[in-house]
């Protein structure tokens, strides 16, 4: 994890924004705890001690750096260069677990003793449980009742490393509702408690802490790059958002490499004009979300709008301010891809290169039929999670569609 890009207009300024988002808009009861993090997170995380044990545990307990793959079949199909970089091969399935180390350290050094969480598709709830039994602190994850329901065994898992897990009954009962529940127990508990929030959304210095944990991806991706290409860097990064944490990590170092484009691809849903989507920057307007600035879905007088997605981890009506400030700036390509594309492109997958993607890595794979790319050009799609844990949904819709069969 180096400081590179501290010096970018498209990083964080000190007052916690991104152009026109981000910030922190908090009660005054969070005050303290938000403070605490934002004096001290820079000098903890480039401390000698912390890097070296960030690293270590990355190295010998995650299993980075996790591969570029060049995926041949899907590059034959498409008619370009493809390189896969297999964030699902981290131990616990995703990204997720970048950032849930670096924050784990993090609250140590503060002096924590609990640990809280939200989750949408059980990955960063379990990446939480997973680093809270490593260091022996208590855990609770906050998750959508709804969400329990379609990512069981994320939540045998996370019960199986000794979290308790928490449903949240309220709104629509995904990730927006977990993470209301999480930031009320925080204000509840503001001496003893870290809050892990596991994407770059909420109050600065979440956004920017979460980008730099996760911005190992790209870091990793410009060393690789150099091997397998002779230059340290893609046409094009394709990777998924909801809040956007993969898609931070991955873009992170080549913000301001203007020969990079930079792809962003959302939840259509059902489809943008349905009204059941969570293509937010499609859809959205610019408002403040859990405490943050950003783009999000709203009613005319500022309500939130239910999401809706397939993908439990994209079911999000707003993205991180870094995203909208791509998004706003024209820095980056956003695009969306309803669940029927999203699962296809998972069965393709699947099917031509032997990996069962996560639903939310399924909708960057499907971008593929959206555009074509030169056969010179050399394009990245992150591949943040694997599909385990929707192997339900994607057996209902093989049972339900001959085609795949």
């Amino acid at each position: 994890m180096s400081q590179s890009g501290e010096q970018s207009k498209y990083s964080v300024s000190k007052r916690g924004f991104y152009g026109n988002f981000g910030g922190a808009y908090i009660p005054e009861m969070l005050y303290p705890n938000v403070k605490e993090l934002e004096d001290n997170y820079l000098r903890i995380i480039y401390s000698e001690s912390f890097q070296k044990e960030y690293k270590d545990l990355l190295k010998n307990y995650v299993g980075r750096p996790s591969p570029l793959y060049h995926a041949k079949r899907l590059s034959e199909k498409y008619g370009t260069k493809i390189y896969l970089k297999r964030e699902d091969l981290n131990h616990t399935g995703a990204h997720k677990i970048n950032n849930t180390i670096g924050q784990i350290l993090l609250a140590k050094e503060l002096g924590k003793k609990r640990i809280i969480a939200e989750t949408g598709a059980g990955q960063h709830g379990v990446a939480t449980a997973t680093v809270c039994a490593l260091m022996n602190l208590e855990c609770v994850v906050y998750m959508g009742a709804i969400d329990i329901l379609r990512q069981e065994p994320n939540v045998k898992r996370m019960l199986m490393l000794g979290a308790k897990v928490v449903a949240a009954e309220s709104g629509s009962k995904t990730l927006k509702d977990a993470t209301n529940e999480a930031i009320r127990d925080w204000i509840n508990n503001p001496v003893d408690t870290h809050y892990i929030i596991g994407s770059v959304v909420g109050p600065h210095p979440y956004p920017d802490l979460v980008a730099r944990l996760q911005s190992i991806i790209s870091e990793e991706m410009m060393e690789q790059m150099q091997e397998k290409e002779g230059r340290n860097y893609p046409d094009a990064i394709i990777a998924c958002v909801g809040g956007g944490s993969n898609a931070a990590g991955a873009f992170y170092h080549y913000l301001d490499n203007l020969k990079v484009e930079l792809i962003a691809v959302e939840a259509a849903g059902k489809g943008v004009n349905t009204g059941e989507t969570a293509a937010t920057t499609t859809v959205g307007t610019p408002g403040i979300i859990h405490a943050s600035k950003t783009i999000l879905m709203q009613t005319e007088d500022g309500q939130i709008v239910e999401p809706y997605s397939i993908s439990a981890g994209l079911d999000y009506p707003g993205i991180g301010p870094i995203h909208a400030h791509l998004f706003e700036s024209g820095r980056g390509t956003f695009a969306s891809v309803t669940d029927d594309e999203a699962v296809a492109a998972g069965f393709e997958l699947t099917r031509l290169e032997g990996i069962i993607p996560a639903l939310e890595s399924a909708h960057a794979i499907a971008y593929l039929k959206k555009r074509t790319f030169k056969k010179d050009q050399v394009v990245v799609i992150n591949l943040s999670g694997r599909g385990d844990k929707d192997l339900a949904t994607y057996i209902k819709y093989f049972d339900n569609n001959e085609s795949l069969r």
